[in-house]
C-alpha cells in the first residue's frame, strides 16, 4: 500500500490495484482512484508548471475546479487529450499521462526563468510590450508569442473514437446530485415525475461522500446514500453520474455531456466516447454546490498548498493523507473539521492559523482535545519550499499590525477562505445576481427560465440546511408542474454548518510590489496585477480580467472570480456589486471538440445532398465535389484522362454539338403573390414590372451595403409567379434575406415565399445541337428563334413529364433547362442522353462549366465577387435599373467610396507567356517596386486552355475598366509573369451562337 494511504478510509478498492504511468514513471492507485489521488497517494505533489511563469504547481482542488494539475492522457494511437484535469481523470490499468508546459523535465524547466523575472512580466505586459522595432515583429515577436502560447499540445493524429449525441425531454432535471439535489428528486418523483438526476462525479453524493461522520435518518451517511439511491431508482428517477451540464440555454435546454469509456481499460466495441444530450425540461434544479475560495498570500500556489475542503475530499472519498504534517490555514469554521478528520486518521496537524479573533469555542476545544495547536488572529506571509512546500510563515495581527513572524515546518498548507455559491450554469440564463454583504458573495436572484437554486448555490451551509432546501424546492417544482406537493423532511446528526469571514487578500509584512500572492493559478496573475490594472486604467471589472487574464483560464473563474473582484473593488475604492461580475460562458467545464461535433466527422461532417441523376454520375465514373452540400459531378473522365484532359474533351464537345449537365441543385424559388412583381423590384436591381409572362431576366441581387449577394435567371411564369434561380450554395440564405425582408420591412406585400429547389431536377442541355435533341420531346411550344427566343420561359411536356423549360445558357452556347418533378429527373436524363447519341452527346460537370462560362465572361458569385464587389465593379451596371424608386442596395451604392474610379473591378487577364495564372494570386503594377508591394488586385478564375487557344483568367484590378490593353504583373515564388489587360469575354461577344 502507498505510503500515503490510509487503511480503512476512503470508497476506492484497494484491494484491486491498478498501474498506470505519470511522465514515464509507473505509479500504482487502486481502482477508483483518480490520478491525482493516486500520485498523492504516492507522494507526488509536483504536477505541473503554471502558465506564464512556469512555476512548480500541484493539485490546489479535488475536482473540475482544478485549475493546476493539467494533464495530457494517452490511450494508444490517435487516443491523446492535452489539459485533462488530473483531478476528475479516473485511472485504469495502462493508462499514459504526462506533464504539460515544461522543458525538459517536470523538476527542471529551463521556462522558469520567466519566474526569475517576473517584473517584465507584469499586467498587460502583451499590450505594452512586442512594440519597438516594428521590424522585430514577424522575425522575432509574433514566432515567440505562437511558440509560447497555450498550455498542453494539441494532438495531430485523427481521433479514432465516436461520439454520439441524444434528446432527452423530462419533468424536472436537477443538476448535482449531493444531499440538495438527491432531496429534491424525491420530492419531484414521487408526485410521480419524470425526473432525470445528473452529477459529474463518478459517483453520487456530493458532499455525503466527503463526511461520512453525519447520521441522516439515523443512519450512516454512506447507507443512507445507497438506501436513498436504491429508492430513487425505484422511483424512476434517472440518475446520470460522469455526467456534466455544460451548458443552460433558452426555453429550458441544457445541454449534457456524459463520458463513457474514459473510466474503462477496455473500450466495448462500438460504444461512443462521450455522448452529448440535448435536455428539454420542464423544470430545472440546479443543486450544483459551492466552490471553496483560497486565501491569497505570498506563496499561496507551491505544490503542497492546497484547499482544506480538497484535503477532506481526498481522505474520505479516496482514503489519501495529502501531507503528514500539515497545517490549516482559513479564516472559515469548514477548514476546522478538514484538521479534524486529518488528525484522526494519522496526520499530525501543525497548527490551526485561523486569521479570525474569535472562533466558535467547541471547535477550539475539540481541536487541543486532539493536541492541536490554535493559533488565531494570525495571518500568512510566505511560504518555503522549491518543489512541495516545507513551511509556512505566519504572523499574529493586533489592531491592524502585523507583528514577528514565525515559521512552521510542515508538508503540506490546506487553506480556506470560506465558499462561493457555483453560479455559473445560472447565470447562462442571465439570471440576476444579489450581492450578500454578510457571505461577501453574489447569491442568485431572479430568472427568465423555469429554475429553481438550491442548497449551498444559494448560500445554505451544512447538509442538513441542503436536505431541507432541496425537499422544499422539489416540492416548489412539482407543485409549478401542478403536483400537491410533498412534505419531505430528514432527521440530521453530527452535521457541519459553520461560518467564516472573508478577505481581499491576507494582511502581509512585506512589500507589496514583490509579493507573488496568486489569485488565478493557471494565469499566474496575482493581486498586485489586478491593483496595478486599476491603477492604469481599467474600471470595469470585465477590462481587468481581460487586461490581467483573471478567470480567462479554462476553469471560467471558478476560483479566482470572488478574489479577484473584492480586490479589484478594493482598488477601485467602490463596493463590489458597483464593480460587477464577469460573465460565466458556456461550457461549464472544458469540453472535447468531439462531443460537441458528434456523428458530424468523416463522410457525415456535413449533410451530403444528391440530385435524382447523382447515381449516373456515379455510375458512369464522375469525379465529385461537396458544392453547398451537394454533391456534384466535377468531370467524368475517360479511361487514362486526367482533369485537364477530360474537361478539355467536355468544354470541346460542348460548344461543337451538344453537352448535357445536371443542374438540379441550383436554388429555386417560388415568389407568389398578387404584390410579387412589386416584391421582385424591391430585392432585385433590375425592373420586373414590364417583363411579360413567358419571359426570363437575369437577376442581381445586392445586400444593404450595395455589394453582390447573388445573381441568377429569374422566369416569370404568369403574371403573380416567378420561378426564381439562385447560386447553389446561396439558395437558404437569398430566401432567409427574402423572408427577413417580407416580414420585417416589406409586411404590407401580399406574397408567399417557397423554396422548390428539391422540388425540380434539371437537366441543362447546351450546344449547336441542343434545339435538335430536345425539339422532338416537346409540347406546347416549338423551339425556333421566332416562338421560342433565348431567355424565354414556359410550361410545358418533355417526353411525356410536366416540365418547366428555360431558354437560357450559362455557356454562350443554345441552351435549355429542362425542370421536371424531381423524382423524374433521371428518366429525361436517360431520355435525353439516348437520344442525343446521333448527336455525340457529352455529359459535363462542374469544372467545365466553370471554363465555358468564364470564356463568355459570366462571373460567379463568391468566387468572382468577394463581398466589396458592386455591379458597376463587375462591368454590370446595365443590371441596374436607373429608374427605379428603390431597391435592396440602391443607398448602398450612392456611398461615394463606391463610386470610385480608382475601385477594383473584373477584367480579363491573358499572360504574355502563355501561363496559366494561380487563382488568388496578387497583382502589381510595378514588378520593380520595393518590398513590400503595392498589391493591386487579384486573380477570381483562371483556366488552362478549354475552346481558346491559351490559358483565360478574370481579375479585380484597381481602375481595371479604364485599363484595356494595358500590362500588369503576377508575382510568384519563382518568377513574375505579365499578362495584358482584356474584356472580360474570350469567345463570341457577338452572341451569334445563342441563336438557332
Amino acid at each position: 500500500m502507498s505510503q500515503y494511504r490510509v487503511s480503512g478510509r476512503g470508497r476506492v478498492d484497494t484491494a484491486r490495484p491498478v498501474t498506470f504511468t505519470f511522465d514515464g514513471k509507473s505509479y500504482r492507485g487502486a481502482q477508483g482512484d483518480t490520478v491525482a489521488s493516486a500520485l498523492l497517494a504516492n507522494g507526488v505533489h509536483l504536477m505541473g508548471r503554471s502558465f506564464k511563469y512556469h512555476r512548480p504547481r500541484g493539485a490546489i482542488a479535488a475536482g473540475s475546479e482544478e485549475p493546476n494539475a493539467l494533464i495530457g492522457t494517452r490511450r494508444g494511437s490517435g487516443r491523446f487529450e492535452p489539459n485533462t484535469r488530473a483531478t476528475v481523470q479516473e485511472i485504469w490499468d495502462g493508462l499514459e499521462t504526462n506533464s504539460q508546459n515544461k522543458f525538459p523535465s517536470l523538476k527542471f524547466d529551463v521556462g522558469a526563468v520567466n519566474d526569475a523575472a517576473y517584473m517584465l512580466f507584469s499586467a498587460g505586459f502583451y499590450y505594452k510590450t512586442f512594440m519597438w522595432p516594428r521590424s522585430f515583429w514577424d522575425k522575432v515577436y509574433e514566432p515567440f508569442i505562437r511558440a509560447a502560447a497555450g498550455l498542453g499540445v494539441s494532438p495531430i493524429e485523427e481521433d479514432p473514437d465516436t461520439y454520439a449525441s441524444r434528446n432527452l425531454h423530462c419533468d424536472v432535471l436537477i443538476v448535482g446530485a449531493g444531499p440538495t439535489g438527491l432531496a429534491a428528486a424525491r420530492a419531484a418523483a414521487v408526485e410521480g415525475l419524470r425526473v432525470v438526476l445528473v452529477d459529474e462525479n463518478p459517483e453520487a453524493g456530493g458532499t455525503l461522500l466527503s463526511e461520512p461522520q453525519a447520521r441522516i435518518d439515523g443512519k450512516a451517511a454512506w447507507d443512507w446514500l445507497a438506501a436513498e439511491l436504491e429508492a430513487l431508482k425505484a422511483l424512476g428517477v434517472k440518475i446520470m453520474t460522469r455526467t456534466t451540464a455544460i451548458a443552460y440555454y433558452h426555453q429550458n435546454m441544457i445541454g449534457l455531456v456524459e463520458k463513457l469509456t474514459d473510466h474503462l481499460p477496455k473500450l466495448p466495441a462500438d460504444t461512443p466516447r462521450e455522448r452529448l444530450w440535448r435536455v428539454r425540461s420542464k423544470q430545472v434544479v440546479l443543486a450544483q454546490g459551492a466552490l471553496e475560495k483560497p486565501l491569497v498570500f505570498h506563496g499561496n500556489d507551491r505544490p503542497g498548498v492546497m484547499l482544506a475542503g480538497s484535503a477532506q475530499t481526498f481522505l474520505n472519498r479516496y482514503g489519501v493523507l495529502v501531507g503528514k504534517r500539515p497545517v490549516i490555514l482559513t479564516s472559515h469554521d469548514s477548514a476546522w473539521y478538514a484538521a479534524f478528520d486529518l488528525q484522526d486518521a494519522g496526520a499530525k496537524v501543525q497548527a490551526i492559523v485561523d486569521t479570525r479573533a474569535d472562533v466558535d469555542a467547541l471547535l477550539q476545544s475539540e481541536a487541543r482535545a486532539r493536541g492541536i495547536a490554535v493559533k488565531l488572529s494570525h495571518t500568512a506571509t510566505a511560504t518555503s519550499g522549491r518543489l512541495r512546500v516545507s513551511s509556512l510563515r505566519i504572523n499574529p495581527v493586533a489592531g491592524g499590525t502585523v507583528g514577528a513572524a514565525q515559521d512552521i515546518r510542515c508538508d503540506a498548507v490546506l487553506m480556506s477562505g470560506g465558499w462561493t455559491p457555483s453560479l455559473h450554469l445560472f447565470s447562462h440564463t442571465k439570471g440576476s445576481l444579489t450581492w450578500d454583504d454578510d457571505r461577501t458573495t453574489f447569491l442568485p436572484e431572479k430568472t427568465p427560465e423555469d429554475c429553481v437554486i438550491a442548497g449551498a448555490s444559494r448560500g445554505l451551509w451544512g447538509i442538513g440546511a441542503a436536505l431541507a432546501d432541496g425537499a422544499e424546492k422539489g416540492r416548489a417544482v412539482a407543485e409549478a408542474l401542478g403536483k400537491t406537493g410533498a412534505q419531505v423532511a430528514y432527521a440530521i446528526e453530527a452535521d457541519r454548518p459553520g461560518t467564516g469571514v472573508s478577505h481581499k487578500e491576507l494582511p502581509t509584512d512585506l512589500s507589496a510590489g514583490k509579493a507573488k500572492a496568486f489569485v488565478d493559478f493557471q494565469n499566474d496573475v496575482t493581486a498586485k496585477d489586478l491593483r496595478l490594472a486599476v491603477r492604469e486604467g481599467m474600471r470595469s471589472i470585465e477590462h481587468v480580467k481581460r487586461y490581467t487574464t483573471n478567470g480567462m483560464a479554462t476553469d471560467q473563474g471558478k476560483m479566482s472570480n470572488i478574489n479577484g473582484l473584492n480586490i479589484a473593488s478594493d482598488a477601485l475604492g467602490k463596493k463590489q456589486p458597483q464593480v460587477g461580475l464577469t460573465t460565466f460562458r458556456p461550457p461549464y467545464t472544458p469540453t472535447s471538440f468531439g462531443a460537441f461535433a458528434g456523428y458530424h466527422r468523416g463522410e457525415h461532417f456535413e449533410v451530403t445532398r444528391k440530385t435524382n441523376i447523382d447515381s449516373w454520375a456515379e455510375a458512369k465514373g464522375a469525379v465529385f465535389e461537396p458544392v453547398g452540400q451537394w454533391r456534384r459531378a466535377r468531370y467524368f473522365p475517360k479511361p487514362g484522362e486526367d482533369m485537364d484532359t477530360a474537361v478539355r474533351r467536355e468544354c470541346a464537345a460542348t460548344r461543337a454539338s451538344v453537352g448535357i449537365f445536371d443542374a438540379s441543385t441550383l436554388g429555386k424559388i417560388e415568389v407568389v403573390g398578387p404584390d410579387a412583381v412589386e416584391f421582385m423590384n424591391r430585392m432585385y436591381t433590375n425592373p420586373w414590372t414590364k417583363l411579360a409572362p413567358g419571359r426570363c431576366r437575369y437577376g442581381l441581387l445586392l445586400g444593404d451595403d450595395g455589394y453582390i449577394r447573388d445573381d441568377g435567371v429569374i422566369g416569370r411564369m404568369t403574371e403573380d409567379r416567378f420561378h426564381v434561380t439562385t447560386t447553389t450554395g446561396g439558395a437558404a440564405r437569398v430566401l432567409n434575406m427574402m423572408e427577413d425582408y417580407l416580414q420585417t420591412e416589406w409586411s404590407d406585400l401580399n406574397v408567399w415565399l417557397t423554396s422548390t429547389t428539391e422540388h425540380w431536377s434539371t437537366v441543362a442541355l447546351n450546344g449547336p445541337n441542343a434545339a435538335k435533341l430536345l425539339a422532338p420531346f416537346v409540347e406546347g411550344v416549338e423551339l425556333t428563334e421566332e416562338a421560342f427566343p433565348h431567355m424565354s420561359c414556359v410550361e410545358c411536356t418533355v417526353a411525356g413529364m410536366p416540365a418547366r423549360l428555360f431558354r437560357v445558357s450559362f455557356t454562350g452556347e443554345i441552351g435549355f433547362e429542362v425542370n421536371v418533378p424531381a423524382h423524374l429527373g433521371q428518366k429525361l436524363w436517360d431520355i435525353l442522353w439516348e437520344a442525343g447519341q446521333q448527336y455525340g452527346i457529352t455529359a459535363y460537370g462542374t469544372e467545365t462549366m466553370h471554363v465555358l462560362r468564364a470564356e463568355k465572361g459570366y462571373i460567379i458569385v463568391g468566387q468572382d465577387t468577394d463581398g466589396t464587389v458592386t455591379p458597376y465593379d463587375a462591368g454590370m451596371g446595365w443590371a441596374v435599373g436607373k429608374k427605379k424608386p428603390d431597391f435592396v442596395g440602391m443607398r448602398g451604392l450612392a456611398r461615394p467610396d463606391l463610386q470610385a474610379k480608382n475601385r477594383k473591378q473584373l477584367v480579363g487577364l491573358l499572360t504574355e507567356d502563355g501561363s496559366k495564372l494561380e487563382e488568388g494570386a496578387q497583382i502589381v503594377f510595378d514588378p520593380k517596386q520595393a518590398i513590400p508591394m503595392t498589391m493591386v488586385g487579384h486573380v477570381t478564375s483562371s483556366y488552362d486552355v478549354g475552346t481558346t487557344d491559351q490559358p483565360i483568367a478574370l481579375a479585380l484590378v484597381e481602375g481595371g475598366h479604364g485599363k484595356m490593353g494595358e500590362t500588369v504583373y503576377i508575382p510568384m515564388p519563382d518568377r513574375t509573369i505579365a499578362a495584358k489587360i482584356t474584356a472580360t469575354v474570350f469567345v463570341d461577344p457577338e452572341n451569334t451562337r445563342l441563336k438557332i
